[in-house]
């Protein structure tokens, strides 16, 4: 039987936390164990931030949509904006390695995204802005 959640916000930081709580729910009640739960949670505060910060430059009057869902061995996430499009491939991959001084601060949020799920697709259309995030639920 399929299951689904969703959950609806206005674009404020405060909200982070109730969606936290959301996609915490959803996972576990989907069958992620704690990892899979932290790393779920992890991508999607990052790509929700984005939203606020870029899609809606800071501004409250946003709406993101969030839907999740468990399609046989796998969780997936959707979440719908209709902030300012950006096309993730002109954004820099981060330095991550080296030392310290020499990395990257800031612009994490994308390479966090990718390596925390299993799969990451952005969809621009007149629509607004939709990310599907990926994760295999494993036992």
């Amino acid at each position: 039987m399929a299951k689904r959640f969703s959950i609806s916000i206005d674009s404020r930081v405060e909200r982070l936390a109730e969606v936290s709580d959301f996609i915490e729910n959803a996972a576990c009640d989907c069958g992620l164990n704690a990892k899979q739960v932290y790393d779920v949670q992890m991508a999607v505060d990052e790509a929700c931030s984005n939203v606020i910060e870029h899609a809606y430059s800071g501004k409250p009057s946003g709406t993101i949509a969030i839907v999740c869902e468990k399609r046989g061995n796998e969780f997936v996430i959707t979440i719908r904006d209709n902030g300012k499009p950006f096309d993730p491939k002109r954004v820099a991959h981060p330095k991550v390695n080296g030392r310290l001084d020499e990395r990257t601060i800031g612009g994490l949020g994308l390479y966090f995204m990718d390596k925390m799920m299993d799969h990451v697709k952005f969809e621009f259309t007149h629509d607004g802005n939709l990310l599907t995030m990926v994760k295999r639920i494993k036992k």
